[in-house]
């Protein structure tokens, strides 16, 4: 597994779901905005599923779920059926947000109950102050980087500056 975060704004994403599995998905993918949703009985044709680039599937029965990751995969798209390990190419991790910054677990999809309780606790670690705190440290980044300093100076520097504030004392 490698990890990575996606701007769903660039890519051609699609969720197709029914019920509380699926309101789950809606909610981590942002309520929808650059995602084609498909719920309430309603389906993306093949060709749709054919034009995606990700496709999330969530609370539907197997044999669904089985033809339509069998359509993403033949035309090259990555597929996460929800709780089915062998019908996915990625696994979503549990997320913290915090502004701009967020923080994953993930147990390569071995145990989500485990990957939900470690964010609970990371949660209590970085709390919604953490937001503010990104925002104030890119501020300096980006002063340093207009004193043209190199990226080990930079990095020097932030690390200097979260020693100072105690953030994480």
């Amino acid at each position: 597994m490698v990890p990575i975060l996606l701007d769903l704004a660039t890519l051609k994403v699609v969720l197709i779901g029914e019920g509380e599995a699926f309101a789950r998905r809606l909610t981590l993918l942002g309520g929808g905005g650059a995602v084609d949703v498909y719920t309430n009985g309603k389906r993306p044709s093949p060709e749709a599923l054919k034009a995606a680039q990700v496709v999330f599937v969530a609370g539907l029965d197997e044999a669904e779920a089985i033809e339509i990751a069998g359509i993403v995969r033949g035309s090259g798209g990555l597929v996460n059926v929800e709780d089915v390990k062998q019908l996915c190419d990625f696994h979503v991790p549990s997320v913290v947000r915090r502004g701009d910054l967020v923080l994953t677990v993930s147990t390569g999809g071995k145990s989500p109950g485990l990957a939900r309780r470690l964010r609970r606790y990371l949660e209590t670690l970085f709390g919604p102050e953490w937001a503010g705190r990104l925002d104030d440290l890119a501020a300096k980044r980006d002063d340093w980087r207009g004193q043209d300093l190199g990226m080990a100076e930079i990095g020097r520097r932030s690390d200097e500056y979260v020693e100072e504030k105690g953030w994480l004392s």
